[in-house]
């Protein structure tokens, strides 16, 4: 294994850093007062011009659908066609540079859950939908959602899943309910990918399909939003939203029926990378605030930064950081090596380490900022809160220690 960044990806990182530096971190503050006025004026879930306003500038600088892998479409992706062309393991240094600050990922059109979505149409969809929704979000006229979670049962086990997707003539009939729907909350959101039940007569992992639906289709209704610790995440939203007897065409099935886990593997581990790399991201800019935090303040006749139990977490930081990052890459570069597939140990391991990680460096930040950290005048609290629920999203850290222990114990069996 050889983690030395390509001579592309450490010339991507200068440029992209430039770009935070110069974009991104100034306009944090005009971010979080368009947020609070368009509340006051009732326009929550309008588009932020914040970020509209640096789109152009990201894409004009070519930092600009860095995200998509270079063997998306099954063939080396050099021309540009779909963006970048970057393996996993060149994107994820970049990634980590996004995740230091939670919405800029949107900036460059590299933010979930469009990525994912973005990534299956180009493995799975055919002709006619990379035309009418691939190329729209690849040039960040829409937005998309990911319908796969339900509440009436435990999601963790996608095999429960009770939405109905039924053939009907030329169409196919689609009727549930789903939640945690991140990004249906923009008004931008075009398309969902809908997962449910084609057969629930075949055998267990060959019941389910995946669809596109259009988010005007009739019968389709977006009952709320829902919060995070008390943060709706407005405009961009994770609702919750029936589906009833909404119509679509029997072309709009993805690879075709039964195929749902497979379309579902080929999109996570991509998926799961990106949100690691942003985590660390999260964490290494949670422990910087840390150390300026600890440096800068006075308890007990001697700074925060030589109380011991602080050089001790910040100690504890950096390794937990550095391990993260390191299993990351190289979850990454067994995908781009080997295939998912190969990879699947790593991807659940970083799954499980990443977002741990993150939750235990951001609240030893919290601590040392005391009731500053708590608020929102430091990132922190909102940090916490989007690298919690990342324990759940992709699937709930238990799911993947099972799967790691089921494949350590194989190798005894």
């Amino acid at each position: 294994m050889d983690f030395e960044y390509s001579p592309r990806t450490k010339e991507l990182q200068a440029r992209l850093q430039s770009f935070m530096d110069r974009h991104i971190y100034p306009a944090e503050a005009r971010y979080a007062a368009e947020i609070e006025a368009n509340t006051r004026a009732g326009k929550r879930w309008t588009p932020l011009q914040t970020i509209e306003e640096l789109k152009p500038k990201a894409r004009a600088e070519g930092l600009w659908n860095l995200f998509l892998p270079a063997s998306a479409d099954g063939a080396r992706n050099t021309s540009g066609d779909y963006g970048a062309g970057l393996s996993n393991l060149e994107y994820a240094p970049l990634a980590e540079i996004m995740g230091r600050v939670l919405w800029s990922s949107e900036v460059f059109n590299c933010s979930a859950p469009d990525t994912g979505n973005m990534e299956t149409i180009v493995r799975y969809g055919s002709a006619e939908h990379k035309k009418r929704w691939l190329e729209p979000l690849l040039r960040g006229e829409i937005r998309s959602a990911f319908a796969m979670t339900e509440p009436a049962v435990a999601s963790s086990d996608a095999t429960n899943i009770e939405s109905s997707i039924r053939r009907d003539g030329d169409d196919y009939v689609i009727n549930g309910r789903k939640w945690w729907i991140s990004g249906a909350g923009d008004p931008r959101c075009a398309v969902y990918i809908f997962m449910g039940k084609t057969d629930p007569d075949a055998p267990k992992h060959s019941q389910q399909s995946m669809i596109l639906v259009p988010a005007d289709a009739p019968g389709i209704k977006v009952v709320r939003p829902l919060q995070v610790f008390g943060y709706d995440d407005a405009p961009h939203g994770h609702c919750e939203i029936t589906f009833d007897n909404v119509r679509v065409p029997a072309s709009n099935i993805l690879l075709g029926e039964g195929r749902g886990f497979e379309i579902a593997q080929g999109r996570l581990g991509p998926g799961r990378i990106h949100h690691c790399m942003r985590l660390i991201g999260l964490a290494e800019r949670a422990l910087e605030l840390m150390c300026r935090r600890a440096s800068s303040r006075t308890a007990f006749g001697r700074t925060v930064a030589e109380q011991g139990v602080t050089r001790e977490r910040i100690a504890e930081a950096r390794c937990k950081i550095d391990m993260a990052r390191l299993l990351t890459l190289k979850a990454a570069w067994m995908m781009d090596v080997a295939g998912n597939k190969t990879a699947k140990a790593e991807i659940a391991m970083i799954k499980v380490v990443a977002p741990s990680m993150a939750c235990q460096v951001i609240d030893w930040a919290m601590q040392v900022h005391g009731g500053g950290g708590m608020c929102e005048d430091f990132p922190l609290a909102y940090s916490y809160a989007m690298a919690r629920t990342l324990r759940f999203a992709d699937g709930p850290d238990e799911v993947h220690r099972n799967a790691i222990a089921k494949m350590e114990l194989g190798k005894y069996a």
